[in-house]
């Protein structure tokens, strides 16, 4: 099952999308947790753009339903935006490393990544 799931991941990151060379969504959503944070947090309809991963959630805190986390490539740090079911702005968190773009998720959402 799970490496039907981790086919699916891949073939949505690999969209005719141009490829910025410094950006990997595929990376992005390991630092995220992978197919882990995929079953943990029920994250679906993965969209990957130049420099962003966006995806839906199912079940969040504050009404999140949409999440974009993006590259911010002049400073190599990420920025993660949290955006309810009409695409308003939640909350904004900008300057992240990327070793703590999971506890910033959790922080905002109330859904773990990991066991």
């Amino acid at each position: 099952m799970g490496e039907i799931m981790a086919e699916k991941i891949q073939a949505m990151l690999k969209k005719n999308i141009p490829k910025n060379e410094s950006f990997s969504a595929e990376t992005t959503l390991q630092h995220l947790g992978g197919n882990r944070f995929i079953a943990m947090t029920g994250a679906n309809n993965f969209l990957k753009g130049d420099n962003f991963i966006s995806f839906k959630l199912p079940n969040a805190k504050n009404g999140i339903k949409y999440v974009k986390v993006e590259l911010d490539e002049a400073r190599d740090l990420y920025n993660m935006t949290f955006m309810n079911r009409s695409g308003n702005v939640v909350k904004k968190t900008d300057g992240l490393y990327f070793d703590q773009l999971q506890e910033v998720f959790t922080e905002n959402t109330g859904l773990d990544t990991h066991l």
